[in-house]
């Protein structure tokens, strides 16, 4: 079409009328295919960039297309096992039948794979999930190279990865990229519904201090180390059974919980770690499994040399467990996490949390009774003045059915029971397209919230305290 339109500008060639019609219906089709052309090559698009996935995160990041999104990806891995789970688990989602995803990868496997993608930066947004060991390395690397980050928990895992990740902030903000970490937990409806009637005045009142013994605020999860990813069951890499790769538990799963103490009673207020952080106590112990149960869920025949430290009489000892009471702004919180090996028939991870008021708590339950599904109760503090409360309870519940229309309540022994409606009940792989949304928008705004900021160098630096206070360091 270049070719025709110099032909009868720059050499002004006399044209038929019968020419000029086709040609005025011709040009505006051809720019509309070239139109659909630059939409998906549009510079505005994100361009990931995978940076060595040893962790199913990153292809749960990819299981929704975005149209925000180029569906070109580039992957900059060592070859290996954890690179074909990552390519298995693209290919799966692209040719699934409902919904297929259509994302096209170019994978570079060379041993130079790191220092190749900040020479080539063929994107602008690195996702980083995988080992923690080089992660804090990664993330200071790609942020100096001024490449925005999307890192999986947990950004650090000792003291020298939170120092790094310190500076990393600094340097971020002077690179103008933005760094921001995957908590998928934030999207699950009953901890949104948790938070959302924790701020409501006439219903929870306040948010107690607590206690060391009586904590205010507790969030508890349990997890298996063998479960089923998309339908699959997950083979997870050797090394992450060794705590100096992958972090202790206190380190780890932690990281979410933490973040949902500072999400739902701390939004919106900037935490300054040094003076609102403080770590009363903190425990970790390990989680055992034989050679059977190692041999299954990472198809490795033999313990690697790098795990027989931490092996006795053939059974090895992972740190994936861990408490923590401390303080945030002078309330007490207690944060716990424990890893076993696999879930019952029938049940799965676990999860249980509760803010006290000062005049119901909010409790999430994911026990046999709930059939293993968190549910929110609403329980008042004052049973013999229950008329008034529960008429604040129905007008709070109104205001919250405007944002989810079909909420409802039901009478239990100790107060209500909240009852959500299927269609908010997502799980956890789905939570990542949500991530996703909202680091976009930080893109498109080119900022992230200074609250949030401060909640992620609070939350590791939480984190990175209550593992030195569990070592007695």
């Amino acid at each position: 079409m270049q070719q025709v339109q110099r032909l009868t500008i720059s050499r002004r060639i006399k044209i038929r009328l019968p020419h000029i019609i086709f040609l005025l219906l011709f040009i505006p089709a051809c720019k509309n295919k070239n139109s659909q052309t630059e939409q998906k090559t549009d510079s505005t698009l994100v361009k990931l960039i995978i940076l060595d996935p040893g962790h199913f995160h990153a292809a749960l990041l990819q299981k929704t297309m975005n149209t925000g999104i180029d569906s070109t990806v580039h992957v900059f891995a060592p070859d290996g096992p954890e690179l074909k789970s990552y390519l298995a688990l693209i290919d799966k989602y692209n040719n699934r039948k409902d919904n297929p995803s259509s994302w096209k990868l170019k994978v570079y496997t060379g041993p130079d794979y790191f220092e190749k993608m900040l020479q080539t930066k063929p994107g602008n947004v690195v996702v980083i999930a995988g080992n923690n060991k080089r992660k804090a390395d990664y993330i200071k690397q790609s942020v100096d190279d001024g490449l925005n980050v999307l890192a999986d928990k947990p950004m650090a895992i000792n003291q020298a990865g939170f120092d790094s990740l310190q500076q990393a902030f600094v340097d971020a903000k002077k690179n103008q990229v933005l760094l921001y970490d995957i908590m998928t937990e934030r999207y699950e409806i009953t901890n949104i519904l948790q938070k959302a009637f924790s701020q409501e005045p006439d219903v929870f009142g306040e948010l107690k201090k607590g206690t060391l013994e009586n904590p205010a605020i507790v969030f508890e999860s349990v997890h298996y180390f063998y479960k089923e990813v998309s339908g699959s069951p997950l083979v997870r890499p050797a090394w992450y059974f060794d705590v100096a790769q992958q972090g202790e538990g206190i380190v780890d799963v932690s990281t979410h919980m933490v973040d949902l103490v500072e999400w739902e009673c701390f939004s919106n207020q900037l935490l300054d770690y040094k003076k609102d952080i403080q770590m009363i106590t903190a425990k970790h112990w390990a989680t055992v499994l034989n050679p059977a149960q190692f041999r299954q869920v990472t198809h490795n025949d033999a313990y690697p040399d790098f795990l027989r430290k931490n092996v006795k009489d053939s059974l090895l000892q992972v740190y994936a467990n861990g408490e923590m009471d401390y303080t945030i702004k002078d309330i007490h919180a207690r944060v716990s996490v424990e890893w076993k090996y696999q879930a019952p028939e029938g049940t799965g991870d676990t999860y249980y949390s509760m803010l006290q008021g000062t005049k119901a708590n909010l409790i999430i339950r994911q026990g046999k009774v709930e059939q293993y599904k968190p549910v929110l109760y609403i329980e008042p503090m004052d049973k013999g003045n229950q008329n008034e409360w529960e008429q604040a309870l129905q007008k709070s519940l109104s205001k919250i059915q405007v944002q989810y229309p079909g909420l409802s309540i039901k009478k239990t022994d100790k107060g209500w029971q909240l009852i959500i409606p299927e269609r908010y009940q997502e799980g956890h792989e789905q939570h990542f397209a949500q991530v996703a949304k909202k680091y976009l928008g930080y893109l498109q705004r080119n900022r992230i919230p200074d609250w949030e900021l401060s909640a992620m160098l609070a939350k590791y630096y939480t984190t990175i305290q209550a593992l030195k206070k569990a070592n007695n360091k």
